[in-house]
């Protein structure tokens, strides 16, 4: 279907100047490869989460704040998986920095993964303090 959609975005191409329709704009490799790491970290795949997100790094300037955010907090989760509570933490924290300036549930969804993802370090002072944090500046319930 995809392949059908690109084709068909190719045939509503501007005759005179070439240029594809703007809807197609938005799908690009590395908001292929952004989509990609998401998939790989809800399959539970930390290694091939990482692997996407490093192809999906060069999204090009312009790229809304809410995008930016969810794929650190996604990005943060998929360091969990991987038992790197120090790099997932540090990506929650500029994923909450960013995300408090906008309103979007599923943003907040993103988060609420990536605090559940925490449950084996539940213990450690800096996740209490990361679960309260995102408890009072985005509403989020542990």
């Amino acid at each position: 279907m995809a392949q059908g959609a690109f084709e068909r975005a190719k045939g509503q191409a501007d005759r005179s100047t070439g240029d594809e329709p703007a809807w197609i704009d938005f799908y690009h490799h590395a908001r292929l490869s952004a989509d990609a790491a998401e998939v790989f970290r809800d399959l539970q795949n930390p290694k091939a989460s990482l692997a996407w997100n490093q192809r999906a790094a060069a999204m090009p300037s312009g790229v809304f704040t809410r995008s930016v955010g969810m794929r650190l907090a996604i990005v943060g989760t998929a360091h969990l998986q991987a038992r790197d509570l120090d790099h997932g933490l540090e990506l929650g924290n500029r994923s909450v920095d960013i995300l408090v300036r906008v309103q979007s549930s599923r943003a907040k969804d993103h988060v609420h993964e990536f605090n559940t993802a925490l449950a084996p370090w539940r213990r450690e002072p800096a996740v209490r303090d990361f679960i309260h944090r995102t408890r009072t500046e985005l509403g989020i319930a542990a």
